[in-house]
């Protein structure tokens, strides 16, 4: 990604993304970051960027790092740039750019996006027939000890039970170890059996507990696949008998632009 904070011009120019030829037409409408000034398209040679011009001293370094700071304002920008993305790609494979991809003027984008022109192409060619898919898979997370399995403290004069709570103690760890792997290993089966499915796999971190505020489930699995259109019924099918064989809370999002397999320019 290039991102150039505008000096002295007084618009600057905003890519989202990199596409083959487009109908201009396939934008109208669209307001994107900058009401006022419409969303079009940019040549570079046989490949075209979709692009807007928008107030530079609104979109300066200093400028963004408050709209990152600003949950409201990063969703609307993240959802319009999104949106941009969505009319292009339905027309054909579509690279998105990240948000904030900012030059100073056309003339700086079509030099700096026109010299990576041989890595857009392919990509292009790589996404081309293909939607990418997101997977998360959940498992109900190690059951907090209840009054009756958890281990009382022992006597103090009770050597025999002091064993006995010690040997509790260690089942009960000994439990969270094997429900910890038995989790892990559901993961890799449930993700061998998609990527077999896909061109290409992506693991993502897994969400926390704290991220996703679900206390008794763990996700264990977050991925996202590249999959042509026409396995597309055959991925959810997968998806529902690995649900049933499972017992996993299987997840599943798309069709999405192929944003994780693009590739950053």
């Amino acid at each position: 990604m290039t991102r150039e904070q505008p000096g002295a011009p007084e618009s600057a120019t905003y890519v989202y993304a990199v596409c083959r030829r487009l109908d201009p037409a396939a934008l109208s409408g669209l307001t994107g970051l900058a009401a006022g000034f419409p969303v079009r398209t940019l040549p570079l040679g046989s490949l075209t960027a979709v692009v807007q011009h928008v107030p530079a001293a609104e979109f300066t370094e200093d400028a963004w790092q408050q709209r990152l700071s600003d949950r409201a304002e990063l969703e609307r920008c993240a959802r319009a740039h999104h949106e941009v993305v969505t009319a292009a790609a339905a027309f054909g494979p579509t690279v998105p750019l990240a948000l904030a991809t900012l030059y100073r003027g056309d003339e700086r984008a079509q030099q700096a996006l026109g010299a990576d022109r041989d890595r857009f192409a392919a990509a292009l060619a790589r996404i081309e027939g293909h939607a990418e898919w997101g997977v998360k898979v959940s498992l109900p997370a190690t059951a907090s000890e209840s009054p009756q399995s958890a281990p009382s403290a022992p006597p103090r004069n009770g050597g025999g039970a002091g064993r006995a709570y010690l040997e509790r103690k260690r089942g009960l760890h000994q439990a969270r170890e094997q429900h910890h792997d038995r989790a892990l290993r559901t993961a890799e089966d449930i993700d061998a059996a998609l990527s077999r499915l896909a061109t290409a796999t992506r693991r993502l971190r897994p969400h926390t507990q704290e991220m996703t505020g679900e206390r008794h489930r763990l996700q264990v699995l977050n991925a996202a696949y590249l999959v042509t259109t026409v396995r597309e019924r055959e991925l959810l099918e997968a998806v529902e008998l690995l649900r049933r064989r499972t017992g996993a809370e299987v997840e599943v999002s798309g069709p999405w632009v192929p944003y994780s397999f693009a590739g950053e320019v």
